[in-house]
């Protein structure tokens, strides 16, 4: 007889299914979103609302969210997302619905947090992806012209090549 078991299994092991569980956890956190299956994103969505819950308590729950997720992440957690919903008491996250997979037609859904987090951005950062800009372009330009050389030479040795015959001794 079938019993009704809680959770769902993705046709994998308890380690796999736990490693699989917490990359995903851990990937949310750090990009604060997430392009997954809709099964997958429903089984780790009530675990990372408990994490964000317990994140809410600060520093001396960086103990108990050790157990779940890595150091970078956990730090994450308690710093920036913890505070950020301090005054929500609950439902951090929402899943939104983005299509069917191509290959196998599976339902993608992004998962993310309800509540974005603001992004600071300085003025030296700015001049800083100005010059990276810059940089591009001048490196996009030496790419053609090492191409077009390379082109040239190749049509320069496109002559017929002679073929060599080895005459045997004895």
């Amino acid at each position: 007889m079938k019993k009704k078991v809680f959770g769902r299994k993705f046709k994998k092991d308890i380690n796999q299914r736990k490693a699989l569980f917490k990359g995903l956890m851990r990937s949310l956190i750090l990009n604060e979103e997430i392009k997954t299956t809709e099964a997958k994103a429903k089984a780790i969505r009530a675990q990372v609302e408990k994490l964000v819950t317990v994140a809410k308590k600060g520093e001396s729950a960086s103990y108990h969210l050790a157990k779940d997720v890595r150091g970078d992440a956990v730090e994450k957690l308690v710093k920036e997302i913890g505070p950020r919903f301090v005054k929500r008491p609950g439902g951090y996250t929402r899943i939104v619905k983005i299509g069917n997979r191509l290959k196998d037609n599976a339902e993608m859904v992004l998962l993310e947090f309800v509540e974005k987090g603001e992004k600071i951005v300085d003025k030296k950062v700015k001049k800083a992806d100005i010059k990276k800009k810059d940089d591009k372009k001048v490196v996009k330009s030496a790419v053609k012209k090492n191409v077009e050389r390379k082109s040239s030479v190749m049509v320069k040795s496109a002559a017929p090549k002679q073929t060599v015959t080895r005459q045997k001794k004895g």
